[in-house]
């Protein structure tokens, strides 16, 4: 479903992966900001380039570091489940990465950057309770919301009871009654599962795993930022199914 509501988002490397493909109204610029390259791509494809003060700039972005230019954009768009099931390639090992209830517009920034860079082929995460595609994760992820599928879906144990029909193994990760991330072999068609920062996965979503995994940790925490643990077992896939 596409959302057809404009929202602005801020930041170099954002701005430019939108230029390449995504529907960009308009663009501002701080006076005397001289990014050519943004120029260059706004000439290009014949996107209208206002130059305008640090006021305006506040008004539309607030304080974020906006790096002196802004683009008003269509919403992101998300996808069905199906939709992102039907672009697997056919010779490719499925990947998808379920969030549950993650809040932090941050991480999951940092998350799609790491889904881009490993070829996750889509990001579901609940309506409910759990951050959305906006300006802040556009500007963590560096440009890789606008090339990573993302899912919105009602009910995650629903989605995964009709991922196992599809023959996905469904991998949890949590801190107790688990085995070690590495002892995995993860050449099957895989749903990752990552908890919220504070609570990790919920009853339901933790019952419908297959498998559930851990990440030792010797120090004196016993938990890490959702993003970096994202990161860590989604190399592990990629080291699992991309040997040396």
């Amino acid at each position: 479903m596409v959302k057809n509501m404009k929202q602005y988002i801020y930041g170099k490397n954002p701005i430019m992966e939108a230029l390449k493909g995504a529907s960009v109204y308009k663009v501002y610029m701080l006076n005397g900001n001289k990014d050519q390259k943004i120029f260059n791509l706004c000439k290009n494809n014949q996107i209208p380039l206002e130059f305008v003060d640090k006021k305006e700039f506040d008004k539309k972005v607030g304080k974020a570091v906006h790096q002196g230019v802004m683009a008003c954009v269509e919403n992101y768009r998300y996808y069905s489940v199906t939709e992102i099931l039907d672009a697997i390639p056919q010779n490719k090992q499925p990947l998808l990465l379920m969030l549950d209830g993650l809040e932090d517009p941050h991480n999951l920034g940092a998350i799609l950057r790491t889904c881009d860079a490993v070829g996750v082929d889509g990001v579901i995460i609940p309506k409910n309770r759990s951050v959305g595609l906006n300006a802040t994760v556009a500007k963590v992820s560096t440009g890789a919301i606008h090339h990573v599928k993302v899912a919105q879906v009602t009910n995650l144990t629903r989605t995964l009871e009709m991922l196992k029909k599809e023959s996905f193994w469904i991998v949890g990760c949590e801190l107790e009654n688990s085995q070690d991330y590495r002892e995995i072999d993860y050449n099957m068609p895989t749903v990752l599962v990552i908890g919220s920062e504070g609570f990790g996965m919920s009853r339901l979503v933790k019952k419908s795993c297959d498998i559930q995994v851990v990440l030792p940790m010797v120090g004196h925490v016993n938990s890490l930022n959702a993003s970096v643990a994202a990161a860590v077992l989604l190399y592990q896939v990629y080291n699992s199914r991309h040997p040396l």
